[in-house]
């Protein structure tokens, strides 16, 4: 019996699974609030009814999508809070781990950078509280760091704060510099233009953190 019950939850999250995939694919050209179930049992080859014994609705799926695609965003920003070395290193291997997620995990990033504003409530507040959760940890890390040495704990939220939104912003902004290229060798420039940049503004972050209790 619990064999049979193993194959039949194994089956069943595979179909869960289908659907989140499917969702993610169908995504790439238009919103959650204009994605219908019927449009993603169609392409998963189930029966529309067998939606429902996965996610409530279209936005229940959103959030469990918000779930899968900051738990991998998760893992970079973890790996970019525990970086070592100089400032410049730091910078460095910080937005090439950005970069490197943007590589891995493009519908998931699109999918975030466009919901993120969207007009799907129960998503929107998800990847908030998701994001909010990203900064504590962040904040955290920055407050075991000698250099925070004085600074406040609101102080410290709040440079936690700037490093996530940068982070969600330039995964962002380097989807966008890849996709507005059609041809290989421009879409790189355009991404390594973006990877320039956002080094700049670290950097900014970093003179101005070195002097925030002057």
């Amino acid at each position: 019996m619990s064999h049979t019950l193993g194959i039949r939850q194994a089956q069943k999250q595979k179909t869960r699974q289908a659907l989140l995939d499917a969702a993610l694919g169908l995504l790439e050209h238009q919103s959650l609030s204009s994605l219908g179930l019927r449009e993603v049992t169609r392409a998963v080859g189930v029966a529309p009814a067998a939606f429902y014994r996965h996610f409530k609705d279209t936005a229940d799926l959103g959030v469990a999508l918000v779930e899968e695609a900051l738990g991998s965003l998760h893992e970079t920003i973890r790996a970019a809070i525990v970086t070592t070395g100089g400032s410049e290193e730091r910078i460095d291997r910080a937005v090439a781990l950005i970069a490197a997620h943007v590589r891995a995990h493009p519908a998931h990033v699109r999918f975030i950078a466009r919901e993120r504003h969207g007009g799907v409530a129960p998503v929107r507040e998800a990847i908030g509280v998701q994001l909010r959760r990203f900064a504590d940890e962040v904040a955290a890390a920055l407050g075991a760091d000698p250099e925070a040495r004085g600074w406040s704990a609101e102080d410290l939220r709040m440079l936690a704060g700037v490093y996530v939104d940068h982070m969600v912003m330039t995964a962002s902004a380097i989807l966008e510099a890849g996709a507005s290229c059609g041809d290989s060798v421009a879409a790189l420039q355009a991404e390594e233009a973006v990877i320039a940049t956002a080094r700049r503004q670290l950097r900014l972050v970093t003179l101005g953190r070195r002097h925030w209790l002057d």
